[in-house]
């Protein structure tokens, strides 16, 4: 994916050097914000060219929530979450306001580089060229766009990956880890509460389609339409 630009933004010199070199040695072209201030601003210039934001919380003046829900209020572009915390609460924040993953430091420069991948893959891939149905909802992979009977869906990147997979899986049970290894698309280090988070996420948003995806006790999830 030469020539992709990703915004990062930390306000520590060090870890913003670290992540920029990784990401140039990937291919990518960088752009960098010290404070959340900074990062509107090179956001609200640059936006239509940034396809994908690796974003501190823990910052002065302006913190990573902060910018993350001025941003949402305008774009869906991918949102890769930073915290030194490991904190449930923080975690389940991110995922309300919209956030695509989350990371706690420390980490490996190179696990954060397999999400990065794999988020690009699937928003900037050409695969996705195809429109799914299923039980009053349709999906325009291409698009990026859901409609259930007609009304447009706001899901976030994730939550369409999800609901994605559960349409090209109709009628079979899946289990957390299996759901967490294709939707996620490499290994993750995490536990059950990701999927079961964005699940609860991911039916509220459906409204009476939500009984299109069932829990299956003992097992994961299963959409059947």
């Amino acid at each position: 994916m030469s020539g992709t630009t990703i915004l990062i933004v930390d306000d520590e010199q060090r870890m913003r050097k670290l992540l920029r070199d990784y990401m140039i040695r990937e291919g990518y072209k960088v752009l960098e914000a010290a404070d959340g201030r900074q990062a509107l601003d090179i956001f609200n210039n640059e936006g239509n060219n940034i396809s994908l934001i690796i974003l501190d919380v823990m910052m002065p003046e302006m913190d990573g929530w902060q910018v993350c829900a001025q941003i949402r209020k305008s774009s869906r572009v991918p949102i890769i979450m930073l915290t030194a915390k490991s904190d449930e609460r923080d975690e389940l924040r991110g995922f309300e306001l919209g956030v695509d993953e989350y990371v706690t430091k420390p980490f490996s420069p190179r696990t954060l580089s397999a999400r990065v991948n794999a988020i690009l893959r699937r928003t900037m891939g050409t695969a996705a060229d195809k429109t799914l149905e299923a039980g009053g909802i349709v999906m325009d992979k291409s698009a990026h766009i859901v409609t259930i009977d007609g009304n447009p869906v706001d899901l976030s990147f994730k939550e369409f990956e999800l609901l994605q997979y559960f349409m090209e899986n109709n009628g079979i049970a899946l289990s957390r880890e299996r759901i967490l290894n294709s939707v996620w698309n490499y290994d993750y280090y995490g536990d059950a509460r990701t999927i079961d988070t964005h699940v609860k996420k991911l039916r509220s948003k459906l409204g009476d389609k939500a009984a299109l995806i069932k829990t299956v006790w003992g097992i994961g999830y299963k959409f059947e339409a």
